[in-house]
C-alpha cells in the first residue's frame, strides 16, 4: 500500500503574534509552529483573550506578526503582492459588513474583486464562479433577496458563499458559527467539511462550540496561555490534551459524552 502523503499549504516557523507600538511590542503568543494542510477542515480552539483571532488575522496577513515566518506553498507570505494573496486566501470575519442595499447575489460577487479590473466588470469566468459558488452554497433561493433581509445564519452562509467565489485554495474564518442557534451551527460546519473534502479546499476556523469541533474537524489547534497543540481529534481527547485549553481543575473533558463538565 502506497504511503499517503498530507500536502502543507500555509507553516509558520517560531511565529509571533501581537500588537506593536510606538515604545513597545505586546506579545499575544510566540514560537507558534503550525501547518495547514490541503482539504482539511482545522479548527482553533481556545478560551476568550487567548489569541485565536490575532493569529487569524497574523497569518491571512491583515496584521503584521513580531517575528517568525508564515509560508505559503513554500513561499514567505511576504513575497505575495496584496492582490496575488487574495487569490491564495480569503478571509471571513466576525464583523457584520455594511451590507446596505446589496443583493445576496451582488454581495457574493464582491468575492470576484481580485480578479475583477478596475472598474469592477465582470467576467464570464467572473459570472461561472458566483454561479457555482452559490450552487455549492445551496443558496439559488436567496440570490435576489436583500443582504439586509437575511437572518445572522443565512448572511453567514452568504459569506462563506463569497469566500468560495473567491476560489482561493484557504478559506480563514472567525467564530463563523457566533451568535447562530444550534441548527445553523451544525449546518455551518457540514457546509465547511463539506467543502474542505469535496473540494480540497484547506479550512481554518475559530470556534467556540469545541462539541462539534471535535466531532467534524479533521485537525484541532488548541490554542493555550503557553503553547499550540495540534493533531487529529481523537488523538489530543485520548491524550487528555484536550483538557489543557482550560487551566481549571474543576473543567474537565468527558469523553463519553464528548464535551467539558463541571467536576
Amino acid at each position: 500500500m502506497s504511503e499517503i502523503i498530507e500536502h502543507t499549504v500555509l507553516k509558520t516557523t517560531n511565529l509571533s503574534i501581537g500588537y506593536t507600538s510606538k515604545t513597545e511590542n505586546r506579545v499575544i503568543a510566540d514560537k507558534i509552529n503550525v501547518d495547514l494542510k490541503k482539504g482539511k477542515l482545522t479548527c482553533l480552539l481556545g478560551k476568550n483573550g487567548v489569541g485565536k483571532s490575532t493569529l487569524l488575522r497574523s497569518l491571512s496577513k491583515m496584521q503584521p506578526r513580531l517575528s517568525g515566518s508564515v509560508e505559503l506553498e513554500n513561499r514567505n507570505i511576504d513575497d505575495f503582492a496584496r492582490n496575488d494573496l487574495a487569490k491564495k486566501i480569503s478571509l471571513v470575519l466576525t464583523e457584520r459588513i455594511p451590507t446596505s442595499n446589496l443583493t445576496v447575489f451582488e454581495l457574493i460577487a464582491l468575492g470576484r474583486q481580485p480578479y475583477t479590473n478596475w472598474i469592477g466588470k465582470l467576467s464570464q469566468d467572473d459570472i461561472q464562479q458566483i454561479h457555482l459558488a452559490i450552487e455549492q452554497s445551496h443558496l439559488k433561493s436567496l440570490v435576489d433577496q436583500r443582504c439586509d433581509e437575511l437572518s445572522d445564519g443565512q448572511l453567514q452562509r452568504a459569506m462563506i458563499c463569497r469566500a468560495l467565489a473567491q476560489n482561493t485554495d484557504i478559506i480563514i474564518l472567525d467564530e463563523p458559527t457566533a451568535h447562530l442557534d444550534i441548527q445553523h451551527k451544525i449546518e455551518t460546519f457540514k457546509l465547511l467539511s463539506n467543502i474542505a473534502r469535496k473540494l480540497n479546499r484547506s479550512i481554518l476556523i475559530s470556534t467556540h462550540e469545541i462539541q462539534l469541533a471535535t466531532q467534524m474537524a479533521d485537525e484541532l489547534w488548541l490554542m493555550t496561555n503557553n503553547k499550540i497543540i495540534t493533531g487529529e481529534p481523537k488523538v489530543l481527547i485520548d491524550s487528555d490534551e484536550i483538557n489543557l485549553l482550560f487551566d481549571s481543575n474543576s473543567i474537565l473533558f468527558d469523553k463519553e459524552s464528548n464535551q467539558f463538565i463541571i467536576k
